[in-house]
């Protein structure tokens, strides 16, 4: 209360600290939390396949071929439990009104898009923690049965009670009865299951899902989880895994897939291999935010430290007193020491109230949850150490030498600045904060940075204004295809439209063996996009050599790109025109056309080389492109189109340019991340420097009446409490600068192409510290300038 203005400013710095590193935790705690409520956690592996290829690429798939799955289930006896799943990709689900087969106009139908249905065996309930509502787990026996989890099921039926019974039909296909209901999965969960499906349903409907017999075909809907005992060791089963599979598979086929255990420890934090749930953490980044915290809460700290440092000359008769009734130097640091903890323990209360009031928006900077709880045993736990070790931290320093004053000095107010601690330790705490702020403002703009030149990179096709709609090319949909089509072009918002396997940027990674120029196979494979003839105008890819292929339902004649004529070693476009090149098995056909590349999925990754043909039996999607204008008339027009001619289907669609942002969801929340605890970072340094520039001012008043005296005008004043942190800022930049660059470039490697750390970025860090410092300096300096001498040399 004496010191109510530096009082202010600790409570103020520990506050902003403690709520910061309180938030920080919270989120680092989230994700590293994901599914260790497992009873398996330790013990859950998937086996997922890695296929090596002569050039030294690795392509990394999290699932296996059926039969491989099918051989250790039946024959592996290392793993106490298997459970073979296959995703359904997108389900659709209708609720059948009277229990029919034939779907009719009336019945409700939902598309879970993003959502996972697994097809599945019993023995998935023996290995994941599972709740039942109703039901229990031997009802996948039954091969028309279903498994909704509680969401989906009061969606469908009002309340999961009036679900048991009743009837779905999966993608207009599939008749299935609800003969059980499970608890939701924790939001800290990569297995949020909204519907488990009986696996022996894939003996007839396999082909609908991937679900193939032959070893040769690979893909991620697949998947095998197992339990291995915690005896078991992981690199030795590994190296039996691969000698089985091996025995299993036929001669001729390639032996350079190799199977791993991957831990379920690993799986939410490994983006080579992906999860059912909504995203991969990266650990780095969770490392990068704890380190953040750790030097935000330094900051404050350093802040106390400073200002007790400096108030110490004020407390000198104090102390001095004390120690001359009898006070013990241990009562002295335990006085100040309690006081310390007493300005902590303030500072935490209210800091829990900002990250309350916070809490609601904390979901649109990071992955979690929006109704995450603030109190639970983890956090209280994080705040007690945290009072414990600021208080330690703030307090240890300024009680040893507030308690080594010697009592004839101390009571003649003859106390020097060596004697505590001297400015040479306030440099140093005030060099340590603003290379703290400086790092962050460097890692801030270089994040900044790299996303504005991700959001405006050339991707070497159109993105906007494609709207993506589902499209059904089986046999029982595909006459309705081309009258779709033609009447998607007779509305004049529309500019083209286009049936294909995906959109040019998409996570789509389908690829096979291929041959060119009638050799033999490359040691490279080649990655497909299907299309019709309108792909290329749609998309907007730029044709460089050659034509677009001819209309077609088949493969008669591929487009590819430059990465394969640079993988090929051809250096004119024109020469690869007209060579013939066979995919997989097929038929030799020839090159109609090269265009120029574009991004196939993030910017992290490097162009595959890639061929575009015909294929109608994997059309999945409708592309349209739209006129600029009445977009959403436009998009309101082609919904009623699309309905009228899959009236039995429910409509969803997206635009390309959002498939796109979902790739860099996580670095966008980054950049925004940094954008916060930088700015967090000036916050804290600025209330440090006020608070010494004031005590400064303080120390200096009758110095600055006299100077003012003999003519020194406001820019002297300011001169003379300014350079000396003009230095320090100096000597703070070449801390930061080379920390902030090697840390900012090791996130840069995560992306193939990316900015190059500039000098620019380094002159702008710096300027924008001094400009910080320089306007809090100034606001405190001028106020001392423009006392009055007079009163200012009166002054006791």
């Amino acid at each position: 209360m004496k010191n109510k203005i530096y009082s202010f400013i600790n409570i103020s710095g520990l506050t902003i600290g403690i709520a910061a590193t309180l938030l920080i935790f919270m989120v680092v705690s989230y994700e590293l939390s994901y599914d260790t409520f497992q009873k398996n956690y330790n013990s859950i592996y998937r086996i997922v396949t890695n296929t090596s290829h002569k050039d030294g690429n690795t392509e990394h798939n999290p699932g296996m071929e059926v039969p491989a799955i099918n051989a250790v289930t039946a024959s592996f006896p290392q793993f106490t439990k298997t459970v073979p799943v296959t995703e359904a990709d997108w389900p659709q689900f209708t609720v059948l009104s009277n229990n029919k087969n034939d779907v009719a106009a009336s019945d409700k139908k939902f598309i879970e898009q993003e959502k996972t249905a697994l097809f599945t065996k019993p023995s998935y309930f023996d290995v994941f923690n599972t709740t039942w509502l109703a039901g229990n787990k031997n009802v996948l026996n039954d091969p028309s049965s279903v498994i909704l989890n509680r969401t989906l099921a009061n969606k469908y039926f009002g309340d999961w009670k009036n679900a048991m019974g009743k009837f779905l039909k999966l993608d207009n296909t599939i008749l299935l009865q609800v003969k059980g209901v499970v608890e939701d999965a924790p939001e800290n969960s990569d297995f949020p299951i909204i519907a488990f499906l009986p696996y022996d349903a894939l003996k007839i409907y396999g082909t609908m899902y991937g679900h193939s017999d032959n070893w040769g075909s690979l893909g991620s809907n697949n998947q095998l989880y197992v339990v291995l005992p915690q005896t078991g060791n992981v690199a030795s089963v590994n190296a039996q895994l691969n000698t089985f599979i091996t025995k299993q598979k036929e001669k001729d086929l390639s032996s350079s897939r190799h199977y791993e255990l991957q831990p379920l420890k690993d799986m939410h934090f490994n983006r080579h291999y992906g999860t059912f749930g909504d995203h991969i953490s990266n650990k780095n980044i969770l490392l990068t935010l704890a380190l953040i915290g750790l030097l935000i809460i330094v900051m404050a700290s350093i802040n106390y430290i400073n200002l007790a440092t400096a108030q110490a000359i004020g407390r000198s008769k104090e102390i001095g007193i004390r120690k001359v009734l009898g006070s013990t130097r241990s009562r002295l640091i335990a006085q100040v020491m309690s006081e310390t903890f007493i300005v902590v323990v303030i500072s935490t209360c209210i800091a829990v109230l900002i990250a309350k009031l916070s809490l609601p928006y904390l979901s649109h900077v990071a992955t979690v949850p929006a109704d995450i709880s603030l109190v639970n045993a983890s956090t209280v736990f994080f705040l007690l150490a945290e009072v414990v070790i600021v208080t330690i931290l703030s307090g240890i320093y300024p009680a040893i030498v507030l308690s080594r004053y010697k009592p004839v000095q101390a009571l003649k107010s003859k106390m020097a600045s060596a004697s505590i601690g001297g400015m040479s330790l306030r440099r140093i705490l005030v060099v340590t904060q603003f290379a703290i702020s400086q790092m962050l403002i460097i890692g801030t703009i270089v994040a900044v940075s790299q996303m504005n030149y991700v959001r405006n990179a050339d991707l070497g096709f159109d993105k906007d204004a494609v709207l993506i709609l589902p499209a059904y090319a089986d046999s029982g949909h595909r006459y309705r295809m081309e009258p779709l089509k033609q009447q998607l072009l007779h509305n004049p918002g529309v500019e083209s439209v286009s049936f294909t396997s995906d959109e040019p940027s998409s996570n789509n990674k389908s690829a096979t063996n291929f041959a060119f120029n009638h050799t033999e196979d490359k040691d490279f494979p080649l990655y497909l996009k299907n299309g019709d003839e309108d792909y290329i105008k749609t998309f907007g890819l730029h044709i460089i050599a050659g034509k677009n292929f001819t209309a077609s339902d088949t493969l008669k004649e591929v487009v590819v790109n430059e990465a394969l004529l640079k993988k090929l070693g051809i250096t004119d476009a024109q020469k690869a025109v007209g060579k013939d090149i066979r995919i997989g098995g097929g038929e030799w056909v020839p090159i109609a056309g090269v265009v120029k590349d574009f991004k196939t999925t993030s910017l992290r990754d490097a162009v595959p080389v890639l061929a575009i043909f015909p294929g109608k039996d994997n059309y999945y999607e409708v592309a349209v492109k739209l006129r600029k204008g009445n977009i959403a008339q436009t998009v309101a027009q082609v919904k009623s189109i699309w309905e009228k001619t899959y009236p039995e289907y429910a409509f969803m669609s997206h635009f390309t340019d959002e498939t796109i942002t979902k790739f860099y969801a996580q670095e966008t929340r980054l950049a925004l991340l940094y954008k916060i605890f930088a700015g967090i970072a000036i916050f804290i340094s600025c209330l440090g420097l006020y608070g010494l520039v004031s005590f400064m001012a303080v120390q200096k008043t009758k110095e600055v009446g006299i100077r003012k005296v003999l003519g020194a005008g406001v820019a002297n004043i300011v001169y003379l409490f300014s350079k000396e942190y003009v230095w320090l800022i100096a000597v703070a930049f070449a801390v930061a600068a080379p920390v902030a660059w090697y840390f900012m470039n090791n996130w840069l490697q995560g992306f193939v192409y990316r900015i190059n750390i500039s000098f620019g970025i380094f002159v702008l860090a710096v300027v924008v510290s001094f400009l910080i410092a320089l306007f809090t300096v100034s606001y405190r300096a001028i106020r001392a300038a423009n006392a009055n001498p007079v009163k200012s040399l009166r002054t006791e």
